[in-house]
């Protein structure tokens, strides 16, 4: 299988299993500059040359003997599920994508008619029902994960446990998991073990959020989108998560981990 998702920089200084929807456009970009001294410009996930990914035939032989000989420092990065999961809805399912259409094409239209969801029209800027919708649409991704229909599950709201579990099955190691919520202290962390081409200072380095943009504002608290059925639905599909990467899932107010990630236990559980 390989190492799906795992992009390296060109001098080999760090690896890197994207999450999707976990500050993966920041976190390539700083790679891209921790190499060569700028920005790529665009999004990082149209980069065709600059670092290596997986996607890229003539780089995999280099990230599987990287990450197999633990070469490089290696890490991810986690989000809150509950934060997550809304902002694959309002990103994906709402917004209109870089390309000016509709994320996975017919994706949209069925889900209205299977799902009664709403989008805010063709543009994605009349008004809806965002609560209502969302919660539907939390129906349709349970489905996807627990049945695999009426698609397979799409990799921005798949569980984050199944991306990061592929580098360990595989035989990678992670050197560090950090939480997008405290971006800075964690990705200082891991340049803090590197010698880059090229220093990064984080406090100068801007957000790249992609997706922002995309999508209608969201209107309401966090919390508002999350009834008792919509709880039980998210800790259904992302129990683990929260048991791993140490969210709460009893207050989805609260995007704040409440506990240290055991990296020893990560390996162990999602290892086999």
């Amino acid at each position: 299988m390989g190492f799906p998702g795992t992009w390296m920089t060109e001098s080999e200084s760090m690896v890197y299993r994207v999450v999707p929807k976990c500050a993966c456009s920041t976190i390539g970009q700083i790679m891209y500059y921790s190499d060569h001294g700028r920005f790529f410009d665009g999004d990082i996930h149209d980069a065709k040359d600059g670092m290596h990914k997986w996607a890229f035939d003539s780089s995999q032989s280099m990230i599987s003997g990287n990450v197999r000989n633990h070469a490089s420092y290696s890490f991810t990065c986690v989000r809150n599920p509950y934060t997550r999961i809304l902002s694959s809805f309002f990103d994906k399912i709402c917004g209109i994508q870089r390309n000016g259409k509709r994320y996975r094409g017919n994706l949209v239209p069925t889900l209205a008619y299977n799902y009664g969801i709403e989008v805010g029209g063709d543009d994605g800027k009349g008004e809806f029902d965002q609560i209502a919708s969302f919660r539907r649409f939390l129906l349709f991704a349970r489905d996807t994960i627990r049945w695999r229909r009426p698609m397979d599950p799409d990799i921005h709201w798949s569980a984050m446990s199944g991306h990061v579990s592929t580098f360990i099955v595989n035989g990678g190691q992670y050197d560090r998991i950090f939480w997008t919520e405290k971006f800075n202290d964690g990705m200082q962390g891991v340049l803090d073990n590197l010698d880059t081409q090229h220093a990064v200072s984080l406090s100068e380095i801007p957000r790249f959020n992609e997706s922002e943009g995309h999508g209608p504002k969201r209107l309401h608290p966090v919390e508002d989108y999350f009834d008792d059925l919509s709880m039980h639905l998210v800790y259904e599909i992302y129990k683990q998560d929260f048991d791993l990467f140490k969210y709460d899932f009893e207050d989805p107010a609260n995007k704040m981990p409440i506990g240290e990630i055991d990296l020893d236990e990560v390996h162990a559980k999602l290892g086999d």
